[in-house]
């Protein structure tokens, strides 16, 4: 009988220098078995050099980006003010009323797996997106089509749990709104013959003890569980998780992961 399988993804790769150093030093550790990276930063060239030499068995994916970020191409009708693309919250809001350019968010999407590929040599390993934007209405289509067209082996995040499992684990709030949003995704990705991770968590309030939080995470796990983190460092304008990140770092530093994983019967390699 074939094990559990943990991913345990940092995102954010790209999103500043300390952040991706950091995110690499985990990796080489074994502390990571997943990098999600943020194409769309002007960083991403350069910071894709410390993707060459890491460690057999870690995934590297695209955390395609449509929020808070310059985007690569113009998009006068999504960033009409030509800054940074809009935040999550009044983005939901845009799409709960189908009010998107989706043919900009389309053109954008293909800009961000082109610059994946130009500069890894290769397609990614899996995709989601930042801030979990990927499961709403409208762009969720968009993702799934460009995910089929240009990565079709990769696998997807799936956002969404059992809601037992959801239960179980902390933070349920933030679980649930994330399930609810991606309700559906699942099947769709399997319409296209594309796979999904089978069980998610990771969600906190990031301001907790991550290494005492991080066992919770572990509660109930499907097949193919996946966490996702936020390690990092340095200091980043903007970034209201900054505290957070240094904290997951020391926390992932010293945690022996696949020791953690396999107390609930899960498999963790790198």
């Amino acid at each position: 009988m074939t094990k559990a399988r943990l991913i345990l993804c940092a995102d954010d790769f790209a999103l500043s220098r300390p952040i991706s150093e950091t995110i690499v030093a985990l990796a080489h550790e074994g502390r990571l078995n997943a990098i999600s990276c943020m194409s769309v930063c002007p960083g991403w060239t350069a910071d894709a050099r410390l993707l060459d030499d890491l460690p057999a068995g870690i995934e590297i994916g695209l955390h395609l980006t449509l929020t808070g970020e310059a985007p690569l191409t113009d998009m006068p009708e999504y960033v009409p003010d030509g800054g940074v693309m809009p935040e999550i919250d009044p983005l939901t809001v845009a799409a709960m009323k189908g009010n998107l350019p989706l043919e900009e968010i389309e053109g954008e999407i293909a800009a961000q797996f082109r610059a994946f590929r130009r500069a890894t040599g290769r397609m990614p390993d899996f995709v989601d997106a930042h801030q979990h934007a990927h499961v709403l209405p409208g762009i969720r289509r968009l993702f799934l089509d460009a995910v089929a067209m240009h990565a079709p082996a990769a696998w997807i995040r799936d956002c969404g749990d059992r809601m037992s499992a959801i239960a179980a684990r902390p933070y349920r709030g933030k679980a649930i709104g994330s399930a609810y949003h991606a309700r559906g995704l699942r099947r769709a990705a399997a319409q296209r013959g594309l796979a999904c991770n089978s069980s998610f968590a990771g969600h906190y309030d990031f301001n907790s003890d991550y290494e005492r939080v991080f066992p919770r995470f572990l509660r109930r796990p499907g097949a193919v569980h996946l966490i996702m983190c936020h390690p990092g460092a340095g200091e980043l304008p903007g970034d209201t998780i900054a505290a957070a990140r240094l904290r997951e770092a020391s926390a992932l530093h010293r945690m022996q992961i696949a020791d953690i994983a396999r107390a609930y019967g899960l498999e963790f390699g790198g």
